[in-house]
């Protein structure tokens, strides 16, 4: 049988604008309108997350992606109006509403969606292959990739890997303690939260981790499957040394 084609592997952080980012990853002079380009020539995707809190214009997404270069992604959080809800079955209008903002508009820039469940969100296994069903398998003739990210310890069930693995949907890998230890690939993906950045470190992890990250992930890739791995949250100024050091890793393996 022939060899399946290497995935992507793709690093980055969670958004681009952050004051104490200037004089450690931004310029201090540069253009509070530059960020975005600048972060897009350090690193290879972004999680936005502006639209986790409310919607957005379609030239905003258009804009977002004319100042990014070919091959970058951008993943995109969903509305929390579609996820922190007691049914998700009855969020139908809301997940049309996320949709039909102008998520198109990134074109081939568009990553995966992340769908963020509230920690007090437990498993219901018939609500949530409800709500699967709502999920688009296509976005403007493009495959669409969607991420659940389950922050409720009943997640850690069976059921719940077979019901994603069976849509095709990656289950987000969280590295945070009070996260499910639920880790398995479910899709032709994978994404990666990692949330345990420390000032104590001048690279946001230590170096054992991120070997061990980058190893993962190029695993992942040689298995055939894109990945995606974000440094999120932790402290949050050191998120953009971590991606670098961990792109620097995988350029050395590649």
């Amino acid at each position: 049988m022939p060899k399946s084609r290497p995935g992507t592997i793709r690093v980055g952080i969670g958004g681009w604008t952050y004051a104490p980012w200037r004089g450690t990853f931004f310029p201090d002079k540069l253009p509070h309108t530059r960020e975005l380009e600048h972060a897009a020539t350090r690193l290879t995707a972004l999680e936005i997350n502006a639209t986790y809190y409310g919607r957005q214009k379609p030239e905003t997404f258009a804009k977002w992606a004319a100042a990014v270069p070919d091959g970058f992604r951008f993943a995109v959080k969903a509305s929390r109006y579609s996820t922190a809800r007691k049914k998700l079955a009855d969020g139908a209008e809301s997940v049309a509403m996320f949709l039909d903002q102008g998520l198109v508009h990134l074109g081939d820039r568009l990553g995966p969606i992340l769908w963020q469940f509230p920690a007090t969100k437990a498993y219901d296994h018939d609500d949530l292959a409800r709500f699967l069903a709502m999920l688009p398998r296509e976005i403007a003739d493009r495959p669409a990739h969607h991420v659940i990210e389950a922050r409720h310890p009943s997640f850690t069930d069976a059921g719940f890997v077979d019901l994603m693995r069976d849509h095709n949907i990656a289950i987000a890998h969280v590295d945070r303690d009070d996260a499910p230890p639920i880790d398995a690939i479910t899709a032709d993906f994978s994404y990666a939260r990692l949330e345990r950045a420390t000032t104590a470190e001048p690279t946001g992890y230590p170096e054992a981790d991120l070997d061990s990250w980058a190893t993962r992930a190029a695993e992942t890739a040689k298995a055939g499957q894109d990945a995606y791995v974000f440094f999120i949250a932790g402290d949050k100024v050191r998120n953009p040394q971590a991606a670098e050091a961990l792109i620097t890793r995988l350029d050395a393996v590649s």
